[in-house]
């Protein structure tokens, strides 16, 4: 009774929805107040309804109620409980629910916080969030029902796949969805901002948080994902440019150029038909992601559906979505005009090309990513693109953004001089040459990687602390006053700061991981001894064990260093009866200067066993430097001016001394 009141749910959520769409948007054509003030409501029902269908679909997991096909096939009742919760979004239509749970409570918080909005952009963005609900929920209602009944119920499901089932990709797929459904936001006020012919400095003051929420819900999700594929997949790396992990890094690629063109449309009125574009096309690879996740036209470890109709659908509304949102922006693009100017050094100018590198960046790896099904489609050939590609024609554009970065969040609006900008930096410019110098001297027979990673690192990452503490006077005004500019700065500035901090941090574990990895691959018998790097491993010999859903071949490993234990791992192959497949589980032990990482392989026939061995150097701080990353991003945040409406316009010319968050 209860699968049948989620399903009932969902059906009247898709009626509200198309009125949601309808009636808003003709109130505000119109001008008609009370027609416009239906999309609040609206979405409060709305999303009332698709939370109680999702909670449904839960309720049916939970109980391991194999009457409903999707539980059948996606569960068991031997599974621990936490995986019984999560495996209600570990498969297509499940995971659409959640998408359209998520897609309706951004459209309702839109809704309760967006009371400063002028009704008439107000009534557009709920319409337009209600149009995208309307065709996924159609999606989900017309070709992936999850509430069809089975016949004959089995008497147990058939299990989860077993790469699903550890709490590292639990938490992943919502806090993506969170991030790629956040951007439908920034999709609806681009497009109501084409309807109503108006961007402005209060527009871009309401479309940074929802894109800056999405934002950091998307670093999170991908630094999750990285997390999971490094200790479960046991292949020994943290990125493998993978379709899917492809698909979620484009559209954070274009968000972020996106925070950063907002910048200049709020603080000089420019960019407005640039930072119109970054908001399609950020949804847009949303969109696109979601194809590739839900087609089968790409193979990926984590694609879910392979139904060609269900593609077909997907590409349907990828088309009328973004060809109707490219079309607008064609016939209404030259209303957006501005009358600021500014030199080419410059804040705008420094903001313009860094949009730049990003979004050739995304197309670099939109390009990598489709590439094979382009060229199997006209072709017939199987085409493989790799990472060497991507890290030949993705890499030079992240290093050139990396240089500009402190210059650009340092020198001035409307027009500067790039000797007196580069003057704070001198000695971080100085302490970057002698860094990669001395890298370089001291390695031996390898290549530029890690002297120029290592310099950009640091180049980055003092940059940003350089900047703050220049606009605080640090060393040029007494302490007191040095500490009273520090508090009386916005959040947003301390935001910009660790977020910029944060990537160097990202960019110094990279280089390091890439550079300085000890890798071993061999085949050792029980109790035989081999190198690794400056330690020596003990091969104690492989055990069977039995978990509580899964057989597992257990290896053990002892790790010696001069003679002393130092660490004991237990890498597995594991195998779950139930869906028959296996997994690899790496045995590592971390600290923040090095991982030790060992995986088991197969059995021999002489009767020894595959082994791969590595020496990770601080693998710890690449995850730490997206967290520091997001952390900044929710500083930002919480700057109290992303809360409340955004004040009248600035005149175009006047400089603004604090900058917000990047």
């Amino acid at each position: 009774m209860i699968v049948e009141l989620g399903h009932f749910a969902l059906v009247l959520a898709f009626g509200v929805a198309i009125l949601q769409a309808i009636v808003p948007m003709i109130g505000a054509q119109k001008g008609w107040a009370d027609w416009m003030r239906f999309g609040t409501p609206a979405s409060q029902v709305q999303v009332v309804l698709v939370g109680l269908s999702f909670a449904a679909l839960m309720y049916a997991f939970v109980t391991s109620d194999f009457s409903v096909r999707l539980v059948a096939a996606n569960s068991h009742s031997s599974k621990p409980m936490i995986y019984k919760i999560t495996g209600v979004w570990a498969n297509h239509e499940g995971s659409l629910l959640m998408w359209n749970t998520i897609l309706a409570i951004f459209g309702a918080m839109v809704a309760v916080f967006g009371k400063g909005l002028p009704p008439s952009l107000k009534a557009r963005v709920l319409s337009i969030q209600a149009m995208i609900s309307v065709s996924f929920l159609s999606f989900i209602l017309f070709t992936s029902n999850p509430f069809l009944r089975l016949a004959r119920p089995p008497i147990d499901g058939e299990g989860l796949n077993p790469l699903l089932q550890d709490l590292g990709l639990a938490f992943h797929p919502p806090f993506l969805y969170l991030g790629y459904v956040g951007l439908s936001v920034s999709f609806s006020f681009a497009i109501a901002a084409l309807l109503e012919g108006k961007v402005d400095a209060a527009w871009a003051r309401w479309v940074r948080p929802w894109t800056l929420a999405a934002w950091v819900f998307l670093t999170i999700g991908i630094g999750l994902g990285s997390w999971w594929a490094y200790y479960e997949l046991g292949w020994g790396g943290w990125w493998f440019w993978d379709p899917v992990e492809n698909s979620s890094f484009m559209p954070w690629l274009v968000a972020t150029a996106l925070l950063h063109s907002a910048i200049v449309v709020e603080k000089r009125n420019a960019l407005k038909s640039w930072t119109i574009l970054l908001a399609i096309l950020a949804f847009s690879f949303s969109l696109i992601g979601t194809f590739i996740v839900r087609s089968g036209v790409l193979t990926s470890v984590h694609a879910f559906a392979t139904d060609p109709t269900r593609g077909m659908f997907v590409f349907g509304i990828i088309l009328i979505t973004i060809g109707g949102a490219l079309t607008l922006f064609a016939i209404r693009a030259s209303t957006l005009k501005t009358s600021a100017v500014f030199g080419v050094v410059s804040r705008e100018s420094a903001l313009v090309l860094n949009n730049l590198l990003l979004a050739v960046s995304a197309a670099v790896v939109f390009v990598g990513t489709i590439w094979p099904l382009i060229a199997e489609a006209f072709t017939g050939a199987k085409v493989s693109v790799g990472a060497p590609f991507f890290d030949m024609a993705f890499t030079p554009f992240m290093v050139l953004l990396a240089i500009l970065l402190p210059i650009g969040s340092m020198v001035p609006w409307k027009r500067g001089k790039l000797k007196k900008t580069m003057k704070p930096l001198q000695g971080v410019v100085i302490l970057t040459v002698v860094l990669l110098a001395l890298v370089w001297t001291l390695q031996t027979g390898e290549g530029m990687l890690a002297p120029i990673g290592l310099a950009l690192a640091f180049w980055v990452a003092a940059g940003a602390v350089v900047d703050i503490s220049y606009r605080a006077k640090l060393g040029r005004a007494s302490l007191g006053e040095s500490l009273r500019r520090f508090r009386n700065f916005p959040r947003s500035e301390w935001g910009k700061m660790v977020s910029h901090f944060g990537l160097g941090i990202v960019i110094f574990a990279i280089t390091v991981l890439t550079a300085l990895e000890t890798e071993d691959i061999r085949t050792v018998n029980p109790g035989e001894r081999y190198p690794l790097g400056k330690y020596e491993v003990l091969f104690d010999g492989v055990e069977t064990v039995q978990g509580p859903n899964y057989i597992a071949q257990r290896g053990h490993f002892s790790v010696f260093e001069d003679g002393k234990l130092v660490a004991s791992l237990s890498p597995e192959k594991r195998v779950y009866p139930v869906e028959g497949m296996p997994t690899t589980e790496a045995g590592i032990q971390q600290n923040l200067l090095r991982d030790l990482y060992i995986v088991v392989g197969d059995k021999q026939d002489d009767g020894s066993w595959a082994v791969r061995s590595y020496i990770k150097p601080f693998t710890a701080w690449l995850w730490i430097g997206l967290l520091v990353m997001a952390v900044g991003g929710l500083l930002s945040l919480s700057d109290r001016r992303y809360r409340v409406a955004a004040p009248a316009n600035k005149p175009a010319g006047k400089p603004v001394e604090a900058v917000p968050a990047e």
